[in-house]
């Protein structure tokens, strides 16, 4: 459950808000190109990577065929729309919706039967054994990082890199402090508390700048005088702060879920801002490089957002899990397209409401979606034949299908702009 949910948010955020920012700022192109080619790289180069370097492994069948099925079926949907050249608000709302029904489905199938309730403590103590043997894998991990690290310290040159990473990551991470509250207790400190509630307020009025803008003038305290926003919001939570500071001296006994809520909009926050700068920086690359936004969108943008998903699922398999890390591969994916994009798709429709939302053909993005619909089909086919056994010839032949589709892309955004 945890996986389709909370896992999938934090592994797709970024894909989330960066096809948000692309469709709302009218680079679609861009937005469903890396959402499309970063799905195409996580089902096709990171499940054959996985399969190459674990196979031959089981997985449990009705998990694979829902996840797959699932995303096949919501990649079928978003095509016909494409192909439809129209998206109207029903339909961008029901990509958002399929994906809670998945949800639901997901949560009727681990809680709803009762002969997995009867399994239950089985289950519990195999996830506890394969909890104990992940740990055991970090362990033995950490002590490699260890020697290695002590190793690179022995040379003079490799020593000067950590403390250049350290100089970097000091800046960023107080400027994360001084925005995202801490929740835990023990990491309570009044400055970046006080500070937290003087600069948040100042954070979620730049975001909402697109509904209203921050020297939108306000009467305040004079009767015929206006002050901007911003002023009016900075005067109020810096009063509010510098009161924090003088009464608040003592951390809290426990999480306080205020706290917590504020720590994760903060974050959204972040996460959505950066991505934002990161598709100006590519729109300006584009424009320097006089690259097509597809080209970039199916090459850096869909490679920067996944290669978390490789990394994380091939450190999986290496701990000896690579079923787990082959059931990351879907929900991830199928989450940052329905939902991802179809709230982006939900606020442009909403624009033009009763109105239907143009989308312009594009080849480069019907290829994506050709190539995406092959993985998935030829994965369900293949495995469901093997008896739900990868066989490792299927992950070479899916490092070749993305390598194909790589080579395929590239030639049709050079050649057609």
């Amino acid at each position: 459950m945890a996986a389709v949910t909370l896992l999938a948010l934090g592994n797709g955020a970024p894909d989330v808000f960066a096809s948000l920012h692309a469709v709302r700022t009218g680079q679609y192109r861009t937005g469903f190109g890396a959402i499309l080619s970063a799905g195409t790289f996580v089902s096709a180069f990171v499940v054959g990577f996985v399969a190459i370097y674990a196979a031959p492994f089981g997985v449990k069948p009705a998990p694979f065929i829902r996840d797959v099925l699932f995303y096949l079926i919501g990649a079928l949907f978003l095509f016909y729309v494409y192909l439809s050249g129209e998206i109207f608000v029903w339909q961008a709302v029901g990509f958002v919706g399929f994906y809670l029904f998945f949800v639901g489905f997901v949560f009727w199938m681990d809680f709803g039967t009762e002969g997995e309730k009867e399994a239950k403590p089985v289950l519990e103590k195999e996830m506890v054994t394969e909890d104990c043997r992940l740990l055991d894998k970090d362990c033995e991990i950490g002590n490699v990082e260890m020697s290695l690290k002590a190793d690179k310290e022995a040379f003079g040159v490799a020593g000067v890199y950590p403390m250049i990473s350290k100089a970097w990551e000091v800046p960023i991470s107080i400027l994360l402090k001084l925005t995202i509250p801490q929740t835990s207790p023990s990491e309570w400190n009044r400055f970046y508390i006080s500070a937290n509630v003087a600069l948040c307020p100042l954070a979620l009025l730049y975001a909402c700048n697109s509904f209203m803008p921050l020297d939108h003038p306000i009467v305040f305290l004079l009767p015929n005088t206006r002050f901007p926003l911003w002023f009016v919001v900075l005067l109020a939570s810096f009063s509010l702060a510098l009161l924090h500071f003088i009464l608040e001296k003592e951390p809290p006994k426990s999480e306080q879920m205020p706290v917590v809520v504020v720590a994760f909009v903060m974050s959204v926050f972040w996460i959505s801002t950066i991505a934002g700068e990161l598709l100006n920086c590519l729109s300006a690359l584009g424009s320097i490089l006089k690259l097509p936004p597809a080209l970039l969108g199916l090459t850096v943008l869909a490679w920067g957002n996944s290669v978390g998903d490789l990394v994380a699922d091939v450190a999986v398999a290496k701990a000896g899990h690579p079923a787990m890390a082959m059931a990351g591969c879907f929900a991830g994916p199928m989450f940052n397209m329905l939902v991802g994009l179809g709230t982006a798709l939900v606020m442009q429709t909403a624009n033009v409401y009763p109105e239907a939302y143009q989308l312009r053909f594009h080849t480069g993005i019907i290829i994506a979606f050709v190539f995406l619909l092959l993985s998935l089909m030829g994965s369900l086919l293949v495995i469901t034949w093997s008896r739900f056994r990868v066989p490792r010839f299927w992950g070479f032949c899916l490092v070749g299908l993305y390598s194909i589709f790589t080579l395929v892309s590239l030639i049709i955004a050079l050649f057609s702009g």
